[in-house]
């Protein structure tokens, strides 16, 4: 295996996991930021009220997207077992 391919390969395998973990770090992201936005409005600092808007919201992101997810790490897989006959030295 030359250094290109094992390049190649970790920055595919960093460009998927990033792909992967987009949708449910956004949603997690997103939902905190409206959950603060509204405890510093209302001034309640109760700190479950962040846990489960979050719990509920990355939950259903990962129920809506786990299609994408299947489908992608598949694609990944499949084309990191057609490279393995080029791995050779």
């Amino acid at each position: 295996m030359t250094i290109e391919l094992a390049v190649d390969i970790m920055r595919n395998l960093l460009q998927t996991g990033l792909i992967l973990a987009v949708p449910i770090l956004g949603t997690a992201m997103v939902i905190g930021l409206l959950v603060s936005f509204i405890q510093s409005i209302t001034s309640l600092q109760e700190q479950t009220l962040t846990f489960v808007p979050k719990l509920v919201c990355v939950s259903l992101a990962i129920v809506l997207s786990a299609n994408f997810i299947l489908k992608t790490l598949m694609e990944f897989c499949i084309s990191m077992i057609n490279m393995i006959p080029t791995m050779a030295l």
